[in-house]
């Protein structure tokens, strides 16, 4: 065999050899997970060494994964992010997949306070709660878009949103502001000035409707309730306005009261609506969209009392007498009393 025959077969199998190499490293399999897909998270800020670090539990061979990271100046641009692991996946197939942020579907609702809110957003996103509250009630922010401390709340829709992960504080708030303009749109807009409400007053209305009852049937009739005794200038007097008035007085929103009593009346805040009349300074939750819509499209009736069913439970008995709706109310206190329920 001749030199020039002897190199070319060197020279195939180094190719060879090469391309087996190159197919191992980029194109294998290289994860170790079981599940079929998981989701890694790179924080804003970190460098290669640190994604190294945040990949590991997730790879097979983090050689071949440097080995192609590298090749593909991974290294040189590392992206912030949240990004999907297949299983199977190979080393080429990650480095692209951390080049893909992948969004978020941020969902919250039924939050009671800002914080609670704050922190409910906070366990979805890269984002701390601490610098994201204080965002959203920057003085400046608030008075340009109408809201103060007590209203600031309503500015959320409860919905699933998608971001991106890591998407900063400023940009959280100002796209919750976005959806609060699309939301009141001109027909909600136009029923809230039938009312002669703003949308804060709406919702903040809606929020004790909401708390009121949970049947979403039912939301109309409790709006109209509330919406005669406001025409009559009378008070409210909204079990749930109360209940927050002592979670807010004890700084605890995390107490369960189950039942209000005679002393709770009598707790001094601009919140109980026993004490004063008029809606509260601001939401006492943040109501569902159905409990706003049943506001604007409220039931219309001379309904002004009602009190929770002991026949239909979840529902509630509705009068338009005080001396009906005491027959109503004896009979709810007589069940409560015999359930023996407590706070």
């Amino acid at each position: 065999m001749n030199k020039k025959k002897i190199a070319l077969i060197t020279t195939l199998v180094v190719v060879a050899f090469v391309a087996i190499y190159a197919y191992i490293n980029i194109f294998s399999g290289n994860t170790k997970f079981d599940k079929e897909e998981v989701y890694v998270y790179v924080p804003t800020g970190s460098t290669y060494e640190d994604v190294l670090k945040i990949v590991d539990p997730y790879v097979k061979d983090i050689s071949k994964f440097k080995f192609v990271a590298e090749k593909r100046s991974y290294d040189e641009n590392v992206f912030p992010g949240r990004f999907l692991f297949k299983k199977g996946m190979s080393s080429l197939k990650m480095i692209s997949a951390l080049r893909h942020n992948e969004p978020v579907n941020l969902a919250f609702n039924n939050q009671e306070s800002l914080e609670k809110l704050v922190s409910r957003i906070s366990s979805q996103m890269e984002v701390d709660s601490t610098t994201l509250i204080k965002t959203i009630k920057d003085s400046a922010f608030m008075e340009k878009n109408g809201f103060n401390e007590e209203t600031i709340l309503g500015m959320f829709i409860p919905n699933t949103y998608q971001m991106k992960w890591n998407i900063s504080a400023e940009k959280i708030r100002d796209k919750m502001m976005d959806e609060y303009h699309t939301f009141w749109n001109a027909d909600r807009l136009a029923k809230a000035k039938a009312l002669e409400m703003t949308p804060e007053q709406v919702m903040t209305l809606a929020a004790i409707v909401h708390k009121e009852t949970v049947k979403i049937d039912e939301r109309p009739r409790v709006a109209g309730v509330y919406l005669n005794r406001l025409k009559l200038e009378m008070p409210l007097q909204a079990d749930p306005t109360v209940i927050f008035a002592k979670k807010k007085r004890d700084n605890d929103f995390n107490q369960i009261i189950k039942r209000v009593f005679q002393g709770d009346l009598r707790i001094d805040s601009p919140y109980n609506t026993y004490m004063h009349i008029g809606l509260p300074p601001g939401p006492i939750a943040m109501p569902d969209i159905s409990a706003i819509d049943a506001v604007l499209n409220a039931e219309k009736h001379d309904y002004v009392y009602f009190c929770a069913s002991v026949e239909r439970m979840g529902y509630h008995d509705f009068a338009s007498t005080y001396e009906a709706h005491m027959v109503n109310a004896r009979k709810y206190a007589e069940w409560v009393t015999k359930l023996g329920i407590q706070r």
